[in-house]
């Protein structure tokens, strides 16, 4: 055990060194800015190859228009790009480490206007200012560790139930730690969204718009197994961080103006 953790220990100092923008959360980072940057290229180069990109304007134009502008009130230097990809099966988008953003063409569905596509690009956007993918890997690296030293110290003693602690202490890892730190993590990307659609002069109650037309679709799965909240408790936050993001939002016009 003890030549398990001595090699952690310069990396555990640097806990609490990472905050959060916007709602100032104390994060467990142990990756680079370099390696964080390396796995969003690394992970694009994928991308390139296995999905189509579309050139239609009907989606590129707004897509990079939205993007263009959360990213500037992001006041965050990444190297943004914005690409739709051609997949009208799939309602979804995600933003790589590096600033690079991907919006699927069946994302539109859900959309009709540029706020409500700010509600996601924002929100993608969100995940990596917060730097989450670091984040994420650097839970999973103290999970695995702990885990490691859990499953010594029942190999040891477990006895004749030695394999049913070991899957019961795999399925904990999972349901007890990284899928609630998941959902925690998209639950502060809806937080910092908002605030940033906002922070570009995008209605913010359009995000609530958003999500209640996106509810309709259904097939969510249940919370404790997923990744993500449902669609109803993120509409339930998004309501009670409502007059933050409004104050933003009128500064905003107030600056335009």
């Amino acid at each position: 055990m003890r030549r398990l953790l001595l090699p952690l220990l310069p990396l555990l100092l640097l806990f609490g060194c990472a905050k959060a923008p916007i709602t100032g959360r104390t994060q467990i980072i142990m990756l680079s800015p370099e390696q964080e940057m390396a796995l969003g290229f690394q992970t694009e180069e994928e991308i390139f190859k296995n999905e189509k990109l579309s050139q239609d304007p009907r989606y590129t134009l707004p897509v990079e228009r939205v993007g263009r502008r959360i990213a500037e009130a992001s006041r965050i230097d990444l190297d943004w790009k914005f690409y739709v990809i051609d997949n009208d099966e799939i309602p979804n988008a995600f933003c790589l480490a590096n600033g690079h953003v991907f919006v699927y063409t069946g994302l539109f569905k859900y959309i009709s206007n540029d706020a409500q596509l700010a509600t996601v690009m924002a929100h993608e956007i969100a995940h990596a200012i917060a730097h989450h993918v670091a984040e994420r890997l650097s839970v999973a690296q103290l999970t695995g560790l702990a885990t490691a030293v859990a499953n010594q110290a029942i190999t040891q003693n477990g006895g004749e139930y030695t394999e049913l602690f070991q899957a019961a202490l795999g399925i904990g890892s999972q349901v007890g730690v990284m899928l609630p730190y998941s959902r925690m993590q998209e639950s502060e990307a809806d937080h910092i969204g908002l605030i940033l659609m906002a922070m570009a002069c995008y209605d913010p109650r359009e995000a609530i718009a958003f999500w209640e037309k996106f509810a309709k679709k259904g097939g969510e799965p249940i919370v404790y197994l997923s990744t993500h909240p449902t669609s109803r408790s993120r509409i339930e936050q998004l309501k009670r961080l409502m007059p933050e993001a409004m104050k933003e939002y009128r500064h905003c016009q107030r600056a335009a103006s």
